[in-house]
């Protein structure tokens, strides 16, 4: 659009209307909407003042049909969404340290998916999505389950091929949703309510965010969190000085300290939402933990949708916020690192021991305990993204775009540089994998760079489970192959063999969302490969950033340096020493068909396993009131049984326990609800109350735990409602209440209990001194 001035001269225009033009374009992306106001308010001004200069006047209504002009006009046509995914939060095992001890016992934060779709601001259904959802990672059969859901809904305008799911990697959340088999031993097999949860959770959130579409301008940009902001240390230090020197030579430190941000903003200046990409494991909550968490990342995101949602619930506000996993796999937020739980002294670097015992080395920090350390790092995690949110200036400009292909990774053929060929391997897991890491630390004989075998186990893993053939064990080499996983086909397969390789593309930013957790300089290899390929495509200012365990799961990807000295991330390297080369050879084949606007070959299909699973975890006992049988005295499922004090300070813990249901008795119902309430009296007479907190804030946790246990008369549990109360607590008077599901032990019927409540009591400022009577 051409803006003309009445009466103005050309040469007029030049001097004055091009220097406006260049001010609002600098100024408008944030106070482009005030710098309107104020001059519309201007122009009226001097028109009733007919005796100002002519020239002066025009000039400003130049500058408000400037200022008009330049706002920039949405190229996108975007949609946010989110939904909660918390699974059962009773005698489930968490997915993530493999520890079958760690089952559910309650609720640290709710767990979510948020979802992202970008469209052409033209053509409504040449669309892309980006789902970020709190869990473990994404496996093959929650992503057909969600697209089998769209379809149903949508047609064919969603599909494989332009649907990304990327898991957080949080290891507080439900296992039990895979449908390899290898990824279910530890949950028991297969659990139904972990999989509904996430698969139906996750296609609402698909569905608010296309609901709500609407025209919007998308931004980039990129910042560093280091010195007090520092958010990540490398794990595997050693296995990274295995890569070049030149190499490492490029970069300042062993991890990726930069965060890469995405932001969305909707027309009149809306803020909408937000994808921040950070390389760090979220492992604060530790193996010991049995609250469902969202973790550090789980923290950020409330943390930012808290105060870009104010007056709401978490969970219930319209701006979005997620943070994704990229290039994690040999990072981690314990920034204290490893040390001897025995000693208090720095771990052996290189196995990563303390005096031959790999389960002594363990990281922790920077908090007191997991939950401070949850904390710290997820503020520092939002803390930036807000800082890069308010900078962002750089839009994203161009098509829309995907590209898509199912990739048989067991004998993919490689050209190395050398001229010669090489093939990926059928999966394997190296002894190393059997060690941990230092934050989910193995067991004795297993150490990290552990480079031969040992024949006692290897004798006892050809007799039990599988013994490796001698082409993968070759294939395989320097890895000693523990575990075969490849070959091992009972009761079903025990992991992909085919997996899904993507890219999306925003403007000039694309998306590669992988199946495994890529090293850092794995990460860094394939982020250069795919931005090399753009920019020599014709894509100058192209951008690119990783996003980890998306669509399927396959476990870790190492450098072919790093796989030579078989720390846990290069043991857990399933297709053998050229995976990531095939990988990057892979995605230069995807990021041309990108640029072409084309498809390759659909490749292998993918399996679907659901009909083979199975799963030996009972069904929840029935829920039985704490009555005794003779007198008839006792509580009844919703009475308190602890209660409150009178009074607790502003940073105290206010806490109560109730007889209670067990969690798992309605897990659907569940959702979008809450176990506890935190309430807050806003009138004395009659009273009335406001809720103030549920069990989706950080300041709450649900703890649920067994008193006693029949089968046939039912079991009698607790719950505990706890309140960490904030500093900044307003005072007055609050109380505690809990709600459920409750399960008849004799006929299995199940209903719910409504909220019962604690006594209440008084928040005081945190200086209260207790006044006594002598």
């Amino acid at each position: 659009m051409a803006v003309t001035c009445p009466r103005t001269t050309a040469s007029d225009l030049s001097a004055r209307g091009n220097i406006v033009i260049i001010i609002a374009k600098i100024v408008w992306p944030t106070v482009g909407s005030t710098l309107y106001v104020w001059t519309r308010f201007l122009v009226l001004l001097f028109v009733l003042f007919d005796n100002l200069s002519k020239m002066l006047r025009e000039v400003l209504f130049c500058c408000l049909l400037v200022v008009a002009v330049t706002a920039q006009t949405p190229n996108y046509y975007v949609g946010v969404g989110m939904a909660d995914v918390t699974g059962p939060a009773a005698d489930v095992q968490m997915m993530g340290y493999g520890n079958p001890a760690q089952t559910t016992r309650g609720i640290h934060m709710r767990q979510f998916s948020r979802a992202f779709i970008f469209c052409d601001i033209n053509d409504h259904s040449d669309c892309q999505v980006f789902v970020v959802v709190d869990f473990g990672m994404s496996d093959s059969a929650v992503t057909l389950g969600v697209l089998e859901r769209l379809k149903t809904v949508y047609g064919d305008m969603y599909h494989e091929k332009n649907v990304a799911i990327s898991g957080t990697h949080t290891h507080s959340g439900v296992a039990g949703y895979f449908q390899y088999f290898l990824f279910t031993i530890t949950s028991s097999g297969f659990i139904h309510d972990s999989y509904d949860n996430l698969v139906d959770g996750i296609y609402r959130s698909i569905h608010r965010a296309h609901e709500n579409r609407a025209p919007s301008n998308v931004y980039y940009n990129i910042g560093e969190l280091s010195g007090d902001m520092n958010a990540n240390i490398n794990r595997s230090p050693y296995g990274y000085e295995a890569n070049p020197a030149t190499e490492r030579a490029n970069y300042q430190y062993d991890v990726d300290k930069d965060m890469t941000l995405i932001k969305i903003v909707g027309e009149n200046n809306k803020d909408r939402g937000l994808i921040s990409f950070f390389a760090v494991h979220p492992v604060s909550m530790n193996s010991t933990n049995r609250l469902i968490s969202g973790d550090n990342k789980g923290y950020a995101s409330y943390m930012t949708e808290m105060d870009m949602n104010p007056g709401t619930f978490h969970g219930q506000g319209e701006f979005v916020a997620a943070f994704p996993s990229s290039n994690l796999g040999d990072v981690s937020p314990n920034l204290n690192g490893p040390r001897c739980k025995d000693t208090g002294l720095p771990c052996e670097r290189k196995t990563s021991q303390c005096g031959n015992r790999t389960s002594l080395c363990v990281a922790s920090g920077p908090g007191k305990d997991m939950f401070e350390s949850t904390k710290i790092i997820g503020e520092r995690l939002a803390t930036k993204a807000k800082e890069l949110y308010a900078d962002a200036t750089e839009r994203l400009e161009g098509p829309i775009g995907f590209v898509h292909q199912f990739v048989n990774m067991t004998n993919y053929e490689v050209n190395l540089s050398d001229g010669g060929t090489a093939t990926t391997c059928s999966a394997a897991f190296g002894y190393s994998f059997a060690a941990g890491t230092i934050d989910g630390a193995g067991a004795y004989p297993f150490f990290q760079t552990q480079l031969y075998s040992l024949p006692l186990v290897d004798k006892f893993r050809d007799v039990v489970l599988h013994e490796p053939s001698p082409e993968m064990i070759a294939c395989q080499a320097p890895k000693p192959v523990l575990l075969p996983v490849g070959e091992m086909k009972i009761p079903w397969e025990w992991i992909p063999a085919i997996v899904e390789t993507q890219i999306l593309r925003i403007g000039q930013f694309a998306i590669i969302p992988v199946p495994s957790e890529f090293t850092t300089m794995a990460g860094r290899r394939l982020r250069n490969t795919v931005r090399d390929v753009l920019i020599e495509e014709g894509l100058t200012n192209a951008k690119v950033q990783i996003a980890g365990l998306s669509n399927t799961y396959s476990d870790y990807v190492s450098t072919i340096e790093e796989y030579g000295v078989q720390r846990y991330e290069a043991a857990s390297t399933t297709y053998g020493p050229h995976t990531l080369e095939a990988y990057q050879q892979q995605y230069t084949m995807l990021a041309q068909y990108l640029m072409a606007g084309t498809q390759p070959g659909p490749g292998p299909e993918m399996p679907n396993l659901l009909g083979d699973q199975g799963s030996t975890l009972d069904p929840s006992e029935g829920d039985a009131d704490d009555i005794n049988r003779i007198t008839g005295l006792g509580k009844r499922i919703g009475d308190i049984v602890m209660d409150v004090d009178a009074k607790y300070r502003q940073g105290g813990v206010a806490e109560a326990s109730f007889i209670a249901g067990n969690p798992r008795n309605d897990a659907y119902r569940m959702r979008e609800d809450t176990f506890l309430v935190v309430e807050r009296q806003t009138r004395a007479l009659p009273q009335e109350w406001e809720i103030v907190y549920t069990d989706a804030d950080f300041c709450t946790r649900f703890k649920w735990d067994r008193s006693s246990t029949s089968r046939r008369a039912g079991t009698v549990s607790h719950a505990t409602v706890q309140w960490d109360i904030p500093l900044a607590q307003q005072v007055g008077t609050y109380r505690l209440g809990h709600k459920g599901y409750k399960k008849d032990p004799a006929y299995g019927d199940i209903s719910c209990y409504g909220l019962t409540y604690s006594s209440s009591f008084e928040v005081v400022e945190s200086s209260y001194q207790e006044v006594r009577s002598i």
